[in-house]
């Protein structure tokens, strides 16, 4: 990490630091060791920079993004209080700057954070020594430097980041099977130049250097025809273009870097709410159960309410999250779920509910191993819960500019916090040919899940697998209920409608 020496905790913090574990672990939270480091504003803001390790391969993105935290924090608009890596161990950074009552409420935020790394099962396929995966990453690309120039690496660098969305997050827990080759896939039969001839002219008529190339040529044609054109749609985008794409040796293993930490990654955007609500309510319980002065308490209260604030309209996965984890474990205490629960219909016997079942704990910890924030916010977002938290769908009004209520209804509310997490908010492409027109030119189709692409980010995106495919790329999406194409040739861009009699692979995906 550049930058000065790490700064020593001081001796109180260590002793709150061994207290808070000790505590989180007899509420049976369950972490990998994790280490802690104390850093000042400048460090925070550079290991900020990198994502949070301190070793990434070279690029202009991390200096930017640097200049902003650091622009941030001078301006006072907003401050880092903690960092905390998926590793085995897992590392956390804190800032020296940052008050006691603060440093011990993120150091039991973040041991909560650990814990749902372990034992998350979205989590389950991650690398744990991704630390000194990056470091490697970081060298492979020097390599590079050295060899192809600064500038080479730095161009492809900045095509294969716009793609790394374009990977398969659920592909690391099943074998996606191929299906049956469709007929029309078959290699064409191979027509031999072969002469006849006496066997004594043979060598002569038909060289076998010369039959041997015409063989390795058919060979060759066949395996294109064969490969180039997935059986079956595949979202794995990436992996798709360094099996089939023309690109040198550097070139692969950069793009296999970007599409491995784009893996890293998805699932702390697949968890968001939840990662962050589990960290929330476990650093509540701690601080104002245990670790809480009485001269801690109005900063405390200000920090905390700070985090889960949410406006009118807005979205915060700290309060969504952490309301969902009290809602849940209220409700199995008192035995609110069930076939019983869901069919009584007296007035006012709901909010008297109460079994005194005592499931609650249990039941969080449950929640936290085995669910996503999809099939969180889907299965634990109930019509009460929403009511209660008075969550509706916002919109501008045309005449008045102002935020309004547009819905109250709870299903729209749900499907609208859905559409926004499902895939990460990114959307749903595939690669459905890569032999499209029998020309090798790449087709791609958005599968349309009720929000539509942004145009001007769909051509950029063309563009930019141009110059990874090298022949003419297509994308196939839905806006405002009409059916384009989008195509880039590598000079210009250009749009058009698909119509019921567009051919194959039109609408294969929709």
């Amino acid at each position: 990490m550049a930058g000065n020496a790490l700064i020593p905790f001081p001796p109180e913090l260590l002793a709150a630091k061994k207290q808070i574990r000790e505590q989180a672990r007899s509420y049976g939270l369950d972490f990998y060791p994790t280490v802690f480091e104390m850093c000042d504003f400048e460090q925070m803001n550079q290991i900020a920079a990198l994502g949070g390790f301190p070793q990434r391969y070279p690029h202009w993105r991390w200096g930017m993004e640097y200049e902003r935290l650091r622009k941030q924090h001078f301006y006072g608009l907003g401050r880092i209080y903690e960092m905390v890596i998926n590793n085995d161990p897992c590392y956390a950074y804190l800032q020296e700057s940052n008050a006691l009552v603060d440093q011990k409420l993120v150091i039991a935020h973040v041991y909560a954070h650990c814990d749902f790394f372990k034992n998350n099962l979205w989590f389950g396929q991650t690398n744990r020594k991704m630390m000194d995966e990056m470091a490697n990453h970081a060298t492979r690309v020097r390599r590079h430097i050295e060899k192809q120039g600064y500038e080479a690496v730095e161009r492809w660098l900045d095509v294969c980041i716009t793609l790394e969305d374009l990977v398969d997050p659920y592909s690391v827990f099943m074998k996606r099977q191929p299906s049956a080759p469709r007929p029309e896939d078959k290699p064409p039969e191979a027509k031999s130049s072969r002469f006849a001839a006496k066997d004594y002219m043979e060598r002569w008529i038909n060289p076998p250097a010369v039959m041997e190339a015409e063989a390795k040529s058919h060979r060759e044609a066949a395996a294109k025809v064969r490969h180039a054109t997935p059986a079956k749609p595949t979202r794995d985008v990436l992996l798709y273009l360094l099996e089939h794409a023309r690109m040198e040796d550097w070139q692969a293993d950069i793009l296999s870097i970007i599409r491995e930490e784009a893996y890293y990654y998805a699932p702390q955007g697949m968890t968001k709410v939840m990662n962050e609500g589990w960290a929330t309510y476990w650093h509540s319980k701690l601080m104002t159960t245990h670790f809480l002065e009485s001269s801690e308490v109005i900063d405390y209260a200000d920090h905390h309410s700070g985090t889960v604030h949410m406006p009118p309209g807005g979205f915060n996965p700290y309060k969504i999250g952490v309301e969902l984890f009290r809602d849940i474990e209220d409700r199995w205490n008192k035995g609110k779920f069930g076939r019983e629960y869901e069919e009584s219909d007296e007035i006012g016997e709901k909010k008297r509910w109460d079994k005194g079942l005592g499931l609650g704990r249990e039941k969080i910890f449950e929640v936290r191993k085995l669910y996503n924030d999809v099939t969180f916010i889907d299965e634990f977002m109930t019509d009460e819960f929403i009511e209660k938290h008075r969550y509706y769908q916002y919109g501008k009004d045309p005449h008045t500019g102002q935020l309004k209520i547009k819905s109250r209804d709870p299903n729209v509310i749900r499907q609208s916090l859905m559409y926004r997490l499902t895939n990460m908010g990114r959307p749903f492409i595939y690669v459905v040919d890569g032999n499209y027109a029998n020309r090798g030119e790449l087709y791609l189709a958005h599968q349309h899940n009720g929000l539509d692409i942004e145009i001007k980010f769909a051509v950029e995106t063309l563009r930019n697998l141009h110059a990874v495919w090298h022949r003419p790329c297509h994308l196939q999406a839905r806006i405002e209920d009409e059916m384009m194409l989008f195509s880039y040739d590598g000079q210009q861009s250009k749009q058009q409608t698909v119509r019921d009699d567009t051919p194959e692979p039109a609408h294969a995906i929709v």
